[in-house]
């Protein structure tokens, strides 16, 4: 049989290699024509061939098409090719998982997907399980944490599947160091730093996850060129032993989703296995109070209780991602004093909620490259006296799959009643469509100076990958 991995944009590069190591036949396909030349010459070195997909037309017998869940080519359009093969088809997160069927069986696995929330949501329960050395694929990179100390794999990764068997081959080579000995070279014997793993995953999961979890779907935006959905596309996380989702999602697209172990998790419907009774929102530490039944373990067991908690999450979208934690650390069967003094712990994280003091002013920041309609206004009503703040918008297109709703972003802007400024191109853009007359300013960094020079306290909410603004 041959495979034909394509996408070398998106991980195609590790798969297409991964496969070639067992001894498959493997062919590529760069569909979006960005193969470096370090990666071609990898390609090289394990035969296997770049091809056009007019090439099909030379090949008999079984061919297994491996392709990104967001590839905007149909079966149909790919199968026209060559109608003659024996097709069969698996996504990238489909052929991960099966690379990685017999990884790590023993130690605790998390995948976490969903629209919006999932870096923060991998940081706090990093937190919870920082004593057993978590291995950590997230938008923020590779990471291991040996001890309590954060030992950097890679920093530049995306959270596409293949990097999945990146992180894990980063950390193999970590723990196995190469030995010079007499007779050449050798691998000393194994020795795992990690006892357990959580991944973050932007488009579904791989399915080996002992925990699958779904934050939410906030918005339902297409991908595919318009022929799939994001919900559909994370509908992937019901392949994972036990699945922890947002209730209003669950019953939203995946009602019809036939699996055994399913907890969900709801701000305010009591009918989920964990829901919030009472919160008391605060920017520096919001109390918050927990009911949970039934909640079905990996062990399976079911448990119940309640629980008491203090978090940094000053809006109801990061109290929602507590929740969706919360209930991932019963699944797995963390004790409470565990969960609760690892929540505590989590203070944000640099690119998502992030607050901190300059001179007399507060500084709210929110810069992420999710950042779209809904996530603004959860940003905004998390301030409870906006008298007190600047409101500065702004940020980058073409980083992620969903754009914003410039039209709904502008309507919402217009009606509130506070200063507000714009900056970057999304900033721009916006603008042209407000009613308001708001300050425009094009470098990012004026809006803290504005800010402090005015004694004012600044939410800062910009659409951007952090890396590009780390160094102001």
């Amino acid at each position: 049989m041959n495979n034909l991995v394509i996408d070398l944009t998106h991980g195609g590069v590790k798969i297409a290699v991964s496969l070639a190591k067992k001894g498959k036949n493997v062919i590529a396909y760069d569909i979006y024509n960005t193969l470096k030349s370090i990666d071609a010459k990898m390609l090289a070195i394990y035969n296997i061939d770049l091809i056009q997909l007019a090439d099909l037309a030379d090949f008999k017998g079984d061919m297994n098409v491996i392709y990104p869940i967001h590839l905007p080519l149909t079966h149909e359009e790919i199968i026209s090719y060559n109608p003659n093969l024996n097709y069969t088809f698996q996504t990238h997160h489909e052929i991960i998982g099966e690379l990685l069927k017999d990884w790590a069986c023993d130690i605790p696995k998390v995948e976490i997907t969903g629209v919006k929330g999932k870096t923060s949501s991998v940081f706090m329960l990093k937190e919870i399980l920082i004593d057993e050395n978590p291995l950590i694929l997230s938008s923020l990179g590779s990471i291991l944490y040996e001890d309590g100390k954060e030992i950097v794999l890679k920093r530049n990764i995306s959270i596409t599947p293949a990097n999945i068997k990146e992180t894990i081959d980063l950390a193999y080579k970590i723990a196995n160091p190469v030995c010079q000995i007499a007779d050449g070279i050798v691998k000393s014997e194994n020795l795992r730093k990690y006892n357990s793993a959580i991944f973050e995953s932007s488009l579904g999961v791989s399915g080996i996850g002992d925990v699958g979890v779904l934050l939410n779907i906030a918005e339902d935006y297409p991908i595919a060129k318009g022929r799939s959905s994001a919900s559909e596309a994370k509908k992937q996380v019901f392949r994972c032993k036990t699945v922890v989702c947002e209730k209003e999602a669950f019953d939203m697209y995946y009602q019809n989703v036939k699996h055994d172990k399913v907890n969900t998790f709801s701000l305010t419907d009591s009918n989920s296995n964990l829901y919030l009774k009472s919160v008391d929102y605060s920017l520096d530490e919001t109390y918050i109070n927990v009911a949970y039944k039934d909640v079905k373990t990996i062990n399976g067991n079911a448990v119940s209780g309640e629980m008491d908690l203090k978090v940094f999450a000053p809006g109801r979208h990061n109290v929602s991602n507590v929740l969706g934690v919360i209930l991932t650390a019963l699944t797995l069967e963390i004790p409470q004093d565990k969960i609760i003094n690892g929540i505590k712990k989590y203070k944000g994280i640099p690119g998502r909620t992030n607050k901190k003091q300059i001179g007399n002013s507060i500084i709210i920041e929110e810069i992420n490259p999710g950042i779209n309609t809904k996530a603004i206004e959860e940003s905004i009503n998390m301030i409870s006296n906006l008298d007190d703040y600047y409101v500065a918008i702004g940020g980058d297109y073409g980083i992620t799959c969903e754009e914003i709703d410039e039209g709904k972003v502008s309507e919402f802007l217009d009606s509130q009643n506070c200063k507000i400024i714009l900056t970057g191109d999304v900033g721009e853009s916006i603008s042209h469509k407000m009613s308001k007359n708001c300050e425009l300013v094009k470098n990012y960094n004026d809006v803290y100076d504005i800010a402090l020079k005015n004694n004012k306290n600044l939410l800062f909410i910009y659409r951007s990958d952090y890396r590009k603004l780390s160094q102001r």
